[in-house]
């Protein structure tokens, strides 16, 4: 009698602990249900401000100009126009400005002007407690994805693509996949074949942004899940042997392995050193990529580019990679 209480009791405790996995379970996969903001509407009004670098010159008029274009009012930070350095006002100045656009209800949209570096500096004087009242779209590409990859761990979708400094380079298809991004028209890339591509289909949440970026955050509470992701990487600027020890830190973090695809943007301007490291960077990306049986991308119009097209970073998206290229689609 006492062996079948004790049998009794034992099945009872794995059901329990059954039950407490499968709610644990759901209550993490809702959590990685992504919060879309509201898309915008005529009448509606983006702030542009700064984050990172400075942005002393006269040069937003051709953005202010196009958001007008789009029936879209434009409102002008207050760290717009501040030198400290090589950034636009202090850590305390440009918070303060991303703050108040950040909790006012009436604007839909936060315009980051350029990259350079800066936005992490900042990123921990934010509150974002009025943001999850009253979501919002913030959008910029380089730098700016220190606040893509924060609002990602918050659950909340994010737009890659061009800044008002760039804007009067970027090609008629960037912004107009900026446009359709904004004012949630659908979006799909399609996209002519690399022989350095890899076959394969796979469904799963965007993430990522500029390598380096990326590489800063590993270990921070900024940093990405990578599991069952597809992941976008792009970068300026580097010595290709530090394109290597990034992609190895990313490969030894367990991100690369998690992944269900890879989607490579422009990697531009990249430096060497007199001993050549012997591979360019998409090589290198694929000598560190190449053992995992995932479907990957290279040469995707996005990045430091002047064909910077948008990307809707959190979102569910479908990749088919074949041998006449490379299909993108969002879903909303």
């Amino acid at each position: 009698m006492k062996s079948f209480l004790t049998i009794t009791k034992y099945f009872n405790g794995a059901k329990l602990a059954f039950l407490i996995f499968a709610l644990q379970s759901f209550t993490c996969q809702s959590q990685q249900i992504m919060i879309t903001p509201p898309y915008l509407q005529k009448g509606d009004t983006v702030a542009l401000l700064a984050t990172a670098r400075k942005n002393i010159d006269d040069n937003l008029k051709p953005t202010i100009d196009l958001l007008k274009s789009w029936g879209l009012e434009a409102v002008v930070g207050s760290s717009i126009g501040l030198d400290y350095h090589q950034l636009a006002g202090t850590d305390e100045q440009r918070a303060a400005d991303f703050q108040k656009q950040l909790d006012n209800p009436n604007i839909k949209a936060i315009w980051c002007v350029r990259g350079g570096y800066g936005t992490v500096r900042m990123l921990d004087l934010l509150d974002f407690t009025k943001f999850k009242q009253h979501p919002k779209w913030v959008i910029g590409f380089s730098d700016v994805t220190v606040l893509h990859n924060h609002l990602n761990t918050m659950g909340y979708k994010s737009i890659h693509g061009v800044m008002p400094v760039t804007i009067p380079r970027a090609t008629p298809a960037a912004i107009s996949s900026m446009k359709s991004s904004l004012f949630g028209e659908p979006l799909s890339y399609s996209i002519e074949p690399s022989s350095m591509n890899r076959f394969g289909k796979a469904t799963g949440e965007l993430v990522g942004g500029n390598l380096s970026i990326l590489y800063s955050l590993l270990g921070s509470p900024s940093a990405i899940d990578c599991k069952n992701k597809i992941l976008f990487i792009e970068d300026l600027d580097e010595y290709l042997y530090h394109i290597d020890r990034m992609m190895m830190n990313l490969r030894r973090n367990g991100c690369i392995e998690n992944l269900k695809g890879i989607i490579i943007g422009g990697m531009t301007k990249m430096k060497d050193n007199e001993v050549p490291w012997g591979k360019n960077a998409l090589e290198i990306i694929d000598d560190v990529t190449k053992k995992y049986n995932i479907p990957v991308i290279f040469n995707f119009p996005a990045g430091h580019i002047q064909d910077n097209r948008a990307l809707v970073m959190g979102s569910t998206i479908s990749i088919d990679v074949n041998a006449s290229g490379s299909t993108v689609t969002f879903q909303k």
